[in-house]
């Protein structure tokens, strides 16, 4: 029998990115916790809400992660909650993925444990998304959350649109929670255009994300962040190994193109894998038959 030390990633998502001490009392639920490692947090004021990643041993990651979800049901209303970015509630998300010695299905089970526990504590909704999902459609976080939180208030009720544990409604302040396991975790990653033009940038968005015809691991939106100049194509990579960073670049690059508008940079919000990063660095130099072993850095991870 192993007696390696298990170890999940999770990435939560919650609803405020602006009010800093909010951010700091719930991301505080994480620090300090013997088995528990706070990688990142990442606030963003216009989108108003906070990606976190974390990596822990099941059994206390477990519990701080309930913990984090019952701060933000402390803090967060969602009736007065407001950003663009799509979400249903103050902790909108807790995805789950294998990170070392340990499989899908024991993260599914760890999901599934955590689904439970939040409603069991707190009375909050829960659905469940990814490998949890209770059919195809909650496969997708854009079919759970369609119509954000005050459109899915209003169809909660309605079979189709229920949640998978507790009543058929949301909570009146804090709405509901996505649970989930699955292989990949997503990559935030952000692509500026010099122009003031948001509708360039939902154009180009509209071109890149799965839906609509673009590639099927990507969701982007096209918006402005009022703290710089510019638009930004921002992308929600779910597996940057079947579609690389580079690749989705240079497609929102020439798609700009077409506009006669430049891109000026990009941007990955919060951790990225090494591997993602290096399938771009082969690219671009057309490196032939290298490894990541030639990364003197990757010799002191363990």
């Amino acid at each position: 029998m192993s007696t390696e030390k298990k170890y999940v990633l999770a990435v939560p998502n919650f609803s405020d990115g602006r009010r800093q001490e909010v951010i700091e009392a719930v991301v505080g639920e994480l620090k300090g916790k013997e088995g528990v490692k706070l990688v990142s947090y990442e606030p963003e004021h216009d989108f108003n809400r906070t990606v976190v990643t974390v990596i822990g041993e099941p059994a206390p990651l477990k519990e701080a992660l309930l913990k984090m979800a019952g701060k933000c049901y402390e803090l967060i209303d969602m009736e007065q909650q407001e950003g663009t970015h799509p979400r249903i509630g103050a902790q909108d998300t807790i995805p789950l993925f294998p990170f070392k010695n340990i499989s899908l299905e024991e993260c599914v089970q760890l999901a599934e444990e955590i689904g439970e526990e939040v409603y069991q504590r707190y009375e909050v909704p829960v659905y469940f998304s990814g490998a949890n999902a209770r059919n195809e459609d909650r496969k997708a976080l854009s079919f759970i959350r369609k119509g954000q939180y005050e459109g899915l208030k209003e169809v909660a009720h309605t079979d189709a649109r229920k949640p998978d544990i507790g009543p058929a409604a949301l909570h009146s302040s804090a709405g509901a929670t996505i649970v989930s396991a699955d292989l990949e975790g997503l990559t935030a990653y952000n692509v500026f255009l010099a122009t003031e033009d948001v509708n360039i940038a939902k154009a180009i968005a509209k071109g890149v994300r799965g839906p609509s015809g673009g590639f099927s691991t990507v969701r982007a939106v096209g918006i402005k962040f009022p703290e710089r100049s510019g638009v930004v194509v921002s992308m929600n990579m779910f597996d940057c190994g079947a579609t690389p960073l580079y690749r989705a670049y240079n497609f929102v690059k020439q798609e700009a193109s077409r506009y006669g508008v430049a891109v000026t940079g990009s941007e990955i919000v919060g951790p990225v894998k090494l591997d993602y990063l290096l399938n771009s660095l082969e690219f671009y130099l057309g490196l032939e038959g290298f490894r990541k072993e030639q990364i003197l850095e990757t010799h002191l991870m363990e």
